[in-house]
């Protein structure tokens, strides 16, 4: 299934939650102040092995840190995980949603069919966590930590439940009210997230150019106004869209343009239009500059981008933003063969410019472009694209945020503040005229390769070269959309920017 069989759940509960039955009770713990209520009659039912624990110094409620005790018959449930939270007053909504990820993650890891959270009480009031938001963002940490990529695991034993159950419980049956309201957006957003994260991790020998149009055809119709076309390799010449022609020539798989496109019910010509581009290469070998054998296994995730926009265009069409949205996918494989194309080769653009090939591992920027003026060229006022562009992100950001480079100050600050909600990290960096000035060529309009420094901030303005008057955005995801080998719970993609695109979209105005 491309989906975790998860259900989620919110239930008004008299007294406390102790005595709802259940495989796990998940509770969270701050790290600077008393326990309150709750955790006191957790401690007093289990004749103080909280208390004793904290003085061994086992646990010291740190965001990210958990206990395990087994309740043996003392409580509704058979197991007590008490998960860190942190300093009361310190409390964000990125907490709680990793809180619930790791909640959800031990549950899976320990068979467990069901888990009961109660992560959200005794949390300062605060407009920036009021109990809606709350609720959306427990039950996007429960959707990711429950997720594995098992679909091609055939041991039983080391596959998830086939079914998943998450309660959260509250005495108060307003707030369950507003509770309930958040989950249901944010099990919509969890499990686009999910789903995404699983055509991101099919291997290229299964997601091609071709499947993956397949796959986004199929998404658009399971749901109302979501509609789905798609140009194919001869429409793309028809078009001159040299930029995706020239990455995908040297593959037996033929390259797509993938145009997803949502419609409120209440458009009107002055109901503004956005577009989401994203880069796909279902594999990147690198073509004729080819890459090092070590690692090229992970060059499936070079589709990310595109699988980003895929998993936000599910979302934005179930929760019906008031915004148009166009989501494209420009989607190829990067092969060499006897008709790839090469450095040295001229290519033109769908824009009309022209562009020298000095590295065909440059390839990215090379179908973004084309995607890019099209969607402009579809209306779209404002444009955001994402990719894992390149290595030099990585290199100045690491693997804990995604660079951000625009021509509009107005368009950072709504992504930042996207990105502040949704946890999805991004950092400002520069894409002006200097480093536009480096991608120039002396033989064509541009060339695909800056200079030594720099790499991620010159992409970005190579990028900026194929926007007219729209606002545009690019986000460098290189370092953060999948987890390594290392990884126990869920190795492979993580899903970035599905959640950070659909909050975009959601608040746009």
């Amino acid at each position: 299934m491309v989906k975790a069989l998860i259900k989620i759940a919110v239930k008004a509960q008299k007294g406390d939650c102790l005595s709802v039955a259940g495989d796990l009770l998940a509770v969270g713990v701050f790290s600077d102040a008393s326990a309150k209520s709750l955790v006191k009659i957790l401690d007093r039912k289990l004749s103080g092995g909280i208390e004793k624990i904290k003085k061994l110094g086992d646990f010291e409620a740190k965001p990210g840190s958990s206990c395990l005790l087994y309740a043996e018959g003392r409580l509704g449930a058979r197991r007590l995980l008490l998960l860190g939270l942190g300093k009361r007053k310190k409390v964000t909504a990125d907490v709680l949603r990793k809180a619930a990820a790791l909640a959800a993650t031990k549950a899976v890891g320990l068979k467990a069919k069901s888990v009961l959270l109660s992560l959200h009480t005794d949390i300062p009031g605060s407009a920036k966590l009021d109990s809606v938001r709350i609720g959306q963002t427990l039950a996007e940490g429960a959707c990711f930590g429950a997720y594995r990529y098992d679909e091609y695991l055939t041991d039983k034993n080391h596959k998830r439940p086939a079914n998943f159950k998450v309660l959260i419980v509250d005495s108060d049956a307003a707030v369950v009210a507003k509770l309930r309201k958040g989950v249901s957006a944010g099990v919509v957003t969890g499990l686009a997230q999910n789903f995404a994260r699983t055509i991101a991790n099919r291997p290229a020998n299964v997601i091609n150019p071709v499947t993956l149009a397949a796959e986004a055809k199929k998404l658009a119709k399971r749901i109302s106004f979501l509609r789905c076309t798609v140009l194919d390799d001869k429409q793309l010449k028809q078009k001159k869209m040299g930029g995706i022609l020239a990455v995908g020539q040297g593959s037996a798989t033929p390259p797509r343009l993938i145009v997803l496109h949502y419609t409120p019910a209440s458009a009107t010509k002055k109901t503004p239009t956005i577009g989401l581009v994203g880069k796909a290469v279902t594999f990147d070998s690198g073509g004729i500059s080819l890459k090092p054998g070590a690692g090229m296994h992970d060059m499936k995730f070079d589709k990310s981008g595109g699988i980003a926009v895929l998993g936000a265009m599910d979302a934005i069409a179930r929760l019906k933003p008031k915004c148009r949205v166009y989501g494209l996918i420009p989607a190829a494989e990067n092969m060499p063969s006897g008709v790839s194309y090469r450095p040295g080769d001229i290519v033109t653009t769908y824009s009309g410019k022209t562009i020298e090939i000095q590295n065909t591992d440059a390839e990215g920027r090379m179908i973004l472009c084309d995607a890019i003026t099209y969607a402009e060229n579809l209306g779209c006022k404002s444009i955001v694209d994402i990719a894992t562009l390149t290595g030099a992100c990585v290199v100045a950001l690491g693997q804990k945020r995604a660079g951000l480079m625009s021509n509009d100050d107005k368009l950072v600050a709504r992504l930042k503040k996207a990105s502040d909600r949704t946890g999805e990290r991004l950092w400002h960096l520069p894409c002006d005229d200097e480093f536009v000035e480096e991608m120039k060529s002396k033989i064509a309009d541009l060339k695909n390769l800056g200079g030594k420094w720099g790499g991620a901030c010159t992409a970005a303005a190579f990028l900026s070269q194929f926007v007219d008057k729209a606002q545009w955005a690019h986000i460098d995801m290189a370092g953060v959309g999948v987890w390594g080998a290392g990884e126990n719970d869920a190795p492979g993609s993580i899903g970035f920017g599905v959640r950070l695109l659909t909050a975009f979209a959601m608040n746009y105005k």
